[in-house]
């Protein structure tokens, strides 16, 4: 039984202990690439990976830093970081984002390409696993901003520990520690780190969020309640998905036609309304063309419901989800088929 880390202050440095526990599901890979930023939490972690990698038989480590070329000093503050893996004897990597930059929705193509470059070099670096530096704080942030954008219980999960993106495996370690705490193990280390404007600046809506953070934790709603139910929630998830891929096999129906799926539509009213959401949203994802965008939750419920309707009616009903046709016979069988590709103003039954 391994020992429990010692305890520390709410906001004290994480210490070594607790660094063992935090990355115990790392230890089998081979190679691990460190999202550094220059910014404190990813400074932090760079120093405990380091730390905690000193052991024989632990991965490799590697970094690197990717720098957007959004504002002045970001070039200055990518090599302190080199400065600083070289310190710690941690071979680093700058990615430039070249190119234009958009002139709306900058944070999110600044984070798709940083994915994308990340990616690029844990290839380089033989699939190596990226590993974040995202904080109990971040968590936080992004379930409120996708409790506003209407997402369900899979999305309200968060960020979760484990994910894949761009072909490529992700870590976030550190997602049950606060900001706070990693700002003081930087500086318990004596690390340089270097401050982003950019996180107070409120032109962006995850700067907004953090705003109200403060305000909401006197509510009693703060960074552990939120991330307390984003751990609940992906419990809740994991089971969901397991009863969804129990039902899967029993209500999908033999099909002679190509890229089609037929469900047992009226079998499955027998189950949770989840249920029928979820295995609706299998379908059409497994029919659907690549590119086609995933519906939002609001229009599949919509679609799901009025199925619903008409299959307790015993009425037929064709609907569109994205980008496919599904129709349910009188029967209870619904055939899920990809939407006839149309003639720019030419509907198919036109042509």
């Amino acid at each position: 039984m391994s020992a429990l880390p010692a305890p520390v202050t709410e906001h004290g440095p994480v210490l070594a202990g607790e660094a063992e526990v935090l990355f115990a599901d790392l230890a089998n890979e081979p190679r691990l690439l460190a999202a550094v930023s220059g910014g404190p939490d990813s400074v932090a972690l760079l120093a405990l990976l380091a730390e905690w990698a000193g052991r024989t038989g632990r991965p490799e480590i590697v970094a690197a830093t990717i720098d957007h070329g959004l504002r002045e000093g970001s070039a200055a503050e990518a090599l302190a970081v080199a400065r600083l893996c070289d310190g710690l004897g941690v071979p680093h990597a700058l990615l430039p984002w070249l190119g234009p930059k958009p002139a709306t929705g900058l944070q999110n193509r600044a984070r798709a390409a940083r994915y994308h470059l990340l990616a690029r070099e844990a290839e380089r670096r033989g699939g190596a696993v990226v590993v974040t530096a995202h904080t109990l704080d971040d968590q936080a942030e992004t379930l409120l901003m996708r409790m506003a954008h209407g997402s369900g219980p899979a999305g309200l999960v968060g960020m979760r520990a484990r994910s894949r993106r761009d072909g490529i495996a992700l870590a976030r370690p550190l997602l049950s520690v606060s900001k706070a705490r990693l700002v003081a193990t930087a500086r318990a280390h004596g690390l340089w780190f270097a401050a982003d404007p950019s996180n107070l600046d409120p032109r962006f809506e995850r700067v907004r969020w953090r705003m109200l953070m403060p305000v909401l934790s006197e509510a009693g709603l703060d960074a552990d309640r939120l991330g307390t139910l984003a751990t609940r929630l992906a419990r809740m998830e994991r089971a969901l998905v397991s009863q969804a891929e129990a039902l899967w096999p029993v209500i999908v129906m033999p099909c002679d036609e190509a890229g089609a799926v037929k469900l047992g539509f009226a079998a499955l009213l027998a189950h949770p309304e989840e249920m029928v959401l979820r295995l609706l949203a299998r379908a059409v994802d497994s029919v659907a063309a690549d590119g086609d965008t995933v519906a939002r939750l609001e229009r599949l419920e919509s679609c799901s419901f009025a199925l619903i309707e008409a299959a307790r009616a015993r009425f037929a009903l064709t609907r569109t989800l994205s980008g496919c046709v599904l129709t349910l016979g009188r029967d209870g069988v619904l055939c899920v088929r990809r939407e006839p590709v149309r003639k720019r103003g030419v509907h198919p039954a036109a042509s």
